[in-house]
């Protein structure tokens, strides 16, 4: 048995896992590393493992043969419970970061994992050459579930696919194939995103995300998008026009900072398209599915407009959350303003709508619209806001703002502390807690939908503990 599955059965200790081998680098340090491992490791529950240790060596023989495209700190995690890791020397961590936002329900539900063991013995794939169960009813209760939240009205069919970054892809494609529609000529192909937005990695999703640092290595992007500013109604007019095809937004950017759209942006973002007859998408891969309280985030009533006009979108696209850890993304659309234009052919997906993610997404869908569960994410929102405030208090010089609602928020920190974002995310990881950036000198806090005070509470002292340590330093 390898070394590998040991360790994600049993979790033991971590000198039976990997044979030891040490490189150049790993000897040069260890002279050192020892002493100093013992002196970090009297202060801290949870060092980061030294260069000599086991999972060091475990991660340097493997690391050679992934493509570089992250950058990882050095805790392996083997296992996860509820809002819990584990990394391989057995190390716990409370995690506020539910996976950027997918294990809403928590790391190793035993309701998913019981439905992923039986539809693995039943049926995992079979291509969309053929029906399946789960592929429509997931669909029907996605369009039931969100027109009986009050939100998108209009929805009225579903595209599966693997991922965020697919859903909104599908999302482009349908919107340029409806700019067609009504102008053949072509003419009609425009896209408007937003600075600070985030909607994924593949060419079209990337083309919607105007972020340097993302776009310009594999530049040009497709031709025909343009940016504007988020919240920025009186650029509306001359940004979005008869040749736009599709808008795309979020209703809360979690990747850019957690910013919340305002609801008067939103409704005037509605009334524009109407006006040039553009696709309105909000994209809540983040921010959807019971995070903020309600359904979908634009359901939300902080986002209620005090005209009472609404801002619903002819597109919804979701995924993170849907799945809980199993990939799946979905594309809801109206069958007026966009599915009507859909054809056989249009779009496709080998592995989108399998039934082993559909089963398992229907069963986290009729959870996480609960309102119960809903109710509860409102209540814990305001322990973590409360918490936050009193930090605010605590470290002015090093705390701006607090932003989101419900469990997607933010720590905005002050200019003059904001490149301290990753020391603060290291502090917090090696006294076991784990949070994530997102912008500019933001912390990000997406943790499980299921997380309870005590540990709401316990991860708010930890986070003290880190900015204390970095305020010292």
């Amino acid at each position: 048995m390898s070394a590998l599955r040991i360790a994600t059965r049993r979790l033991p200790r971590a000198s039976k896992l990997v044979a030891s081998v040490e490189s150049p680098l790993q000897r040069r340090f260890a002279a050192t590393s020892a002493a100093q491992q013992v002196k970090k490791e009297a202060s801290l529950p949870n060092p980061d493992p030294n260069p000599d240790s086991l999972t060091v060596k475990f991660i340097n023989e493997r690391t050679p043969f992934m493509v570089p495209t992250y950058v990882r700190p050095a805790p392996m995690m083997m296992k996860g419970q509820g809002c819990y890791l584990w990394d391989m020397e057995n190390r716990r961590y409370l995690d506020f970061t539910a996976g950027i936002a997918v294990n809403s329900l928590g790391h190793c539900d035993p309701e998913i994992a019981k439905i992923v063991a039986e539809q693995a013995e039943t049926l995992i794939h079979a291509s969309n050459l053929y029906h399946n169960p789960w592929t429509g009813a997931l669909s029907q209760l996605l369009i039931n579930l969100t027109r009986e939240s009050g939100a998108m009205r209009d929805a009225s069919q579903v595209f599966i696919s693997n991922s965020g970054t697919e859903a909104n892809e599908a999302a482009i494609k349908f919107a340029r194939k409806v700019g067609r529609t009504l102008d053949p000529s072509g003419d009609k192909h425009e896209f408007v995103s937003f600075h600070n937005s985030f909607h994924g990695r593949t060419m079209g999703a990337l083309s919607a995300t105007p972020n340097p640092k993302y776009q310009t290595p594999f530049s040009p992007m497709i031709p025909g998008f343009k940016y504007g500013n988020y919240n920025d109604i009186e650029q509306l007019q001359t940004l979005i026009t008869d040749k736009t095809c599709g808008v795309i937004v979020e209703p809360i950017q979690g990747e850019g900072g957690v910013n919340v759209a305002t609801p008067e942006f939103l409704v005037a973002l509605r009334k524009r398209c109407d006006e040039v007859g553009a696709v309105l998408i909000f994209d809540e891969i983040q921010c959807g599915l019971a995070r903020t309280g309600s359904l979908w985030a634009h359901g939300h009533p902080s986002l209620a407009s005090s005209s009472g006009e609404a801002a619903h979108p002819d597109i919804l696209t979701s995924a993170k959350a849907l799945g809980n850890g199993i990939p799946i993304g979905a594309t809801i659309v109206s069958s007026k303003t966009v599915g009507d234009h859909i054809k056989t052919g249009d779009h496709g997906t080998t592995f989108g709508g399998n039934p082993l993610a559909c089963r398992v997404a229907y069963h986290i869908v009729a959870r996480l619209a609960d309102p119960e569960l809903q109710t509860a994410v409102k209540d814990k929102s305001a322990i973590f806001t409360a918490g936050f405030d009193a930090l605010k208090k605590k470290f002015p010089d090093a705390i701006q703002e607090v932003r989101g609602r419900g469990l997607i928020l933010g720590l905005q920190l002050t200019p003059s502390f904001g490149a301290k974002a990753a020391d603060i995310i290291t502090a917090a990881r090696e006294r076991g807690l784990l949070i994530i950036t997102a912008g500019d000198g933001c912390i990000r806090f997406v943790p499980p939908l299921t997380i309870t005070e005590d540990q709401i509470k316990t991860g708010l002292n930890i986070l003290e503990q880190a900015l204390e340590s970095v305020m010292a330093k």
